[in-house]
């Protein structure tokens, strides 16, 4: 599936309007329908994360055309790159929330 293509449905998925993506990756309207609808359009890679973070992807799953939806490994590897942004607190706060549901499994 061409990367256009994986954009507009994941956007869609997300129920994100082309005007929410674009504010989300710092793009214009224009700029997101042109490469969910013209195949001419490279995003370069700054911009590329931008997106796979907003759609909540890779980019490596983005340029994958023989990937037509993200696997269970796509989306952990997309969720533990926002976790390595936050900030240390908020990370420590995730991971006790994460180590009670363990002790809670046992």
């Amino acid at each position: 599936m061409p990367l256009g293509d994986k954009i507009r449905e994941l956007r869609k998925a997300k129920g994100m309007t082309l005007e929410q993506l674009a504010a989300q990756t710092e793009s214009s309207k224009g700029y997101i329908w042109e490469l969910e609808n013209r195949n001419t359009r490279k995003p370069s890679g700054e911009k590329l994360l931008k997106i796979a973070e907003a759609l909540g992807v890779t980019a490596e799953f983005l340029l994958d055309d023989d990937k037509n939806s993200p696997d269970d490994t796509v989306l952990k590897s997309a969720f533990f790159r926002k976790f390595e942004k936050l900030k240390a607190g908020d990370q420590e706060r995730i991971m006790k929330i994460v180590e009670g549901w363990a002790e809670d499994k046992k």
